[in-house]
């Protein structure tokens, strides 16, 4: 048998962002929607449906029309939400921008996207972002969130339809991280973001008594499709519960708003787990939540499922390109399919995996995973060879992660085509490593990549991050792996920090450890062999 999987058939929504909305504002109009807790912030699904149709009316007034782009510089607030449906409903698209992008990223972007107007705060703890888009992009039409800009442009409001949208229209852009290059703008559709938001939430259970707590960034497709876009999809309240990630936040919102979803990337999970006033928190009401963004370690998942409450806590796995949903775990999947796999194909949704010359490999072989269906992107914005590069012919869109496909259908991700590491002509997957080394007693939180070495081409290494308490030596660590995992695996260096370097979203940049090593070990003659 080959290593292709097609999901269960399922009749998908063909209508935009805004019809979706406004049949759930009708349906359950006095339900929690919005909660911002940083804010205070609670609205009924009639009042942000209201909200929505005043931001619309002031988008019209300020002259921007269907087909118009605007941007989002911004953490996690009312107005986010407010701004992402009130662009659908006037057929705006919305452009993602990162926040943590500084001067150089968003000139970038504005001039890329073509942006007609900028939405953000003046500033907070991290920047000024006035001054910045000053520097950067300074014709920019800027509104500011803070009084009395944001006041001005809802003074500007006239009354104004929903725009007549297809839901083959461009809804969001969504730009890359871009570790190598420039990053590329991904075009996803209202049929994209409304079908993967809404068969997420199937295989999460949810109905409109569900309450998700979500301190990922909106920003991110985990923020704004599997947060927002599955609640929309199923009516179940949205928790905002701080700008940008807090553990102590998320917990205490959990705690009193009696969320029964949670949603983190492992390195959230495990700061929960790890806070000093965990125990203090009542978790019960929690059932199910998501991990994603980055792989999830066994060790953190089990305790998630145990001491969080959540036993019906899912993984899901895919990408900005697709969605972002391409696999997911299924609440009633044993554990173990739960904690070593990502899951099984979503509903309308083909996955497979090929070998380098695209042919599918048995099961059970490791290969790209490749996925098509209506989640696939529109395509890369104004870059038709990139485009072409990701989607084939065929309309397969080819990740770049590699996989293994299993027998009962579920798929487990075995690294990166780039994240491999090839010591003395041995192949070595840094996720091997990192699974092995989440089950020392000591260890926290690990990453794992590869130097450069004149005579074995690359050797590995390990960044840890112990547990609260603990102390541990580079010996130590090395005699925990030697004589259980092969000797090439064992890491030649282990340092042990306090974190890790990562995006705004969350993931872990390993570019940017594999540099730090190489500067502090002096391995610059030894990267120049391995590049010439």
């Amino acid at each position: 048998m080959t290593s292709y999987s097609k999901g269960p058939d399922a009749s998908l929504i063909e209508l935009p962002i805004y019809a979706v909305f406004t049949q759930t504002a009708r349906r359950v109009p006095g339900n929690d929607a919005l909660i911002v807790r940083h804010q205070r912030v609670r609205l009924s699904w009639m009042e942000l449906l209201r909200e929505v149709d005043a931001v619309g009316g002031a988008l019209h007034g300020m002259g921007l029309r269907p087909g118009d782009r605007v941007g989002i510089w911004s953490t996690n607030c009312r107005e986010w939400i407010l701004l992402q449906f009130a662009a659908a409903r006037n057929g705006i698209v919305l452009v993602n921008v990162n926040p943590a992008y500084r001067s150089h990223e968003l000139a970038y972007v504005a001039k890329k996207s073509g942006i007609r107007a900028l939405f953000l705060k003046e500033r907070d703890a991290r920047a000024n972002y006035r001054a910045i888009v000053e520097e950067a992009a300074p014709g920019l039409r800027a509104v500011y969130f803070e009084h009395p800009t944001w006041d001005e442009m809802m003074a500007g409001a006239v009354e104004s339809d929903p725009a007549r949208v297809s839901n083959a229209d461009v809804a969001n852009i969504q730009y890359t991280s871009g570790t190598t290059g420039n990053p590329k703008g991904v075009l996803l559709t209202h049929r994209n973001l409304v079908n993967n938001g809404r068969l997420i939430a199937e295989r999460l259970g949810y109905t409109e008594a569900d309450r998700i707590c979500i301190p990922v960034p909106m920003y991110h497709c985990f923020g704004c499709v599997i947060g927002s876009m599955a609640s929309v999809t199923s009516g179940a309240a949205m928790i905002l519960p701080s700008p940008t990630f807090d553990a102590g936040a998320a917990l205490e919102a959990v705690h009193e708003e009696r969320a029964t979803s949670i949603y983190g990337v492992p390195t959230m999970f495990i700061s929960e787990l790890d806070h000093k006033d965990f125990a203090r928190f009542d978790l019960s009401s929690l059932r199910t939540g998501v991990m994603a963004g980055a792989p999830c370690p066994v060790e953190v998942m089990k305790r998630v499922n145990g001491d969080m409450h959540c036993g019906e806590l899912t993984i899901i796995y895919g990408q900005t390109e697709s969605s972002p949903a391409i696999t997911g775990s299924k609440a009633d999947d044993p554990l173990e399919v739960r904690v070593s796999t990502v899951g099984s194909a979503f509903p309308a949704t083909e996955v497979k995996i090929v070998d380098e010359s695209g042919v599918t490999v048995d099961i059970g072989e490791q290969g790209e995973l490749c996925t098509r269906g209506y989640l696939v992107m529109k395509g890369y914005d104004q870059e038709p060879e990139a485009t072409a590069a990701a989607i084939n012919e065929e309309g397969w869109l080819h990740t770049g992660d590699l996989a293994r496909m299993r027998e009962d259908g579920n798929f487990r991700i075995t690294g990166r085509k780039k994240d491999m590491i090839i010591r003395g002509g041995e192949n070595i997957y840094p996720r091997e490593i990192e699974e092995f080394l989440y089950g020392h007693p000591k260890v926290a939180d690990v990453q794992v990549v590869g130097l450069p070495d004149v005579r074995l081409g690359e050797v590995v290494a390990a960044w840890i991050r112990l547990k609260p308490g603990e102390t541990a030596t580079e010996h130590e660590i090395k005699e925990h792996c030697r004589g259980r995992i092969a000797h090439y695996k064992v890491p030649q260096f282990v340092r042990f920090v306090s974190e890790f370097p990562m995006t705004v979203t969350g993931k872990i940049q390993k570019f940017k450890i594999r540099e730090a090593e190489i500067e502090a070990r002096n391995l610059k003659a030894a990267a120049r062999i391995e590049t010439a």
